[in-house]
């Protein structure tokens, strides 16, 4: 059994933290809330007990073994250190960390090893690259990948409950015949397409682009990956899309790469026997997986690979990815449970 904390309790990702946590049996001792001021003393009901939620202090994480922090990047700063002198596991859903050479970037199916060289915390990669390195992860066993160019269709929840709430609002405004109103993207979102994510850096590329280059190379263990990135924000609620074209040194052979992703853990082609069963954000909404589905042959070359890629953005991008993190913490010994 385990002490657990969960910063940033009571967002969007520390609620399916929750139902992941429950869902999986995970060995609970005791478990602690925290969040911001505003939510101090409030109560959330977890396994039938009512748990107060508790802000921030230098010795909150003195008793605690494992702390998930699903809060902002200045959050994640502060409490790093705390979690390293208390001598406990940080597992971390913001970007702070995760390209530091001591902090492991995990996706457990593909690189649970490098957790064995963790220093007290542990990254969750960005909710688009996990989808992506899964798919890469078991197609790099075909052949040499020579480019990869992915765009993504990436679900307003990916910037929090705000952002969920201003697609909401501005839907409700356009039914009204109201201007809608803008405070959280920098366009409308509701009946559009922002390609935008994240803000703009020095190459013109956004800095969620730059996460799935990075972090994908990191997590693959290959530092020239060839692969680059348009990221969009679309008007759904849950659930990142991605649609991928991989070139490969060899022709390819759609048979061999359909049983290679087949066999890829936590990887599910939903449409092999009925085209019509391509995964989208509705039908994988609350799934634990990834789904890929669109496999086909690259009409430009015949050493091209193109295919569509969906996952719940608050679970397997974000509070399944951190559970499963912990359970391989423990399953590798990295850990002592308490008695």
């Amino acid at each position: 059994m385990y002490n657990l904390a969960i910063v940033g309790a009571t967002g969007a990702v520390g609620k399916k933290l929750l139902q992941v946590l429950n869902e999986r049996n995970f060995p609970i001792r005791n478990i602690h809330f925290f969040a911001s001021s505003r939510s101090e003393g409030k109560t959330i009901n977890f396994q039938n007990k009512n748990i107060v939620v508790e802000t921030i202090k230098e010795s909150s994480f003195q008793d605690i073994d494992i702390v998930f922090c699903s809060a902002t990047n200045e959050i994640s700063k502060k409490i790093g250190p705390m979690v390293r002198n208390a001598k406990s596991i940080l597992i971390d859903d913001s970007s702070v960390f995760r390209m530091d050479d001591d902090v492991p970037l995990i996706v457990p199916e593909i690189n649970p090893e490098d957790i064995d060289g963790h220093t007290g915390i542990m990254s969750i990669p960005n909710c688009t690259t996990t989808p992506l390195v899964m798919v890469l992860n078991a197609l790099k066993e075909f052949a040499k990948i020579v480019k990869v160019n992915v765009s993504t269709y990436q679900a307003v929840s990916g910037a929090g409950s705000a952002a969920i709430n201003e697609l909401n609002k501005q839907l409700e405004e356009i039914v009204q015949n109201k201007k809608p109103t803008i405070s959280v993207f920098t366009h409308q979102i509701a009946l559009n397409a922002i390609p935008q994510v994240d803000i703009f850096e020095k190459n013109n590329y956004t800095k969620e682009e730059m996460k799935i280059v990075n972090e994908s190379r990191k997590i693959l263990h290959e530092d020239m990956l060839p692969i680059s990135a348009t990221c969009v924000r679309i008007p759904t609620a849950i659930g990142h899309c991605e649609s991928v074209s991989v070139e490969f040194d060899e022709d390819i052979d759609l048979s061999k790469i359909i049983d290679l992703l087949s066999h890829q853990s936590g990887l599910i082609i939903s449409d092999l026997d009925d085209i019509l069963k391509y995964p989208t954000p509705l039908n994988t909404e609350n799934d634990h997986n990834v789904y890929i589905g669109r496999i086909r042959e690259d009409l430009a070359t015949k050493k091209g690979l193109l295919f569509w890629i969906v996952a719940d953005n608050l679970l397997k991008g974000a509070a399944t990815n951190a559970v499963q993190i912990a359970e391989t913490v423990i399953l590798r010994k990295k850990i002592q449970a308490r008695i």
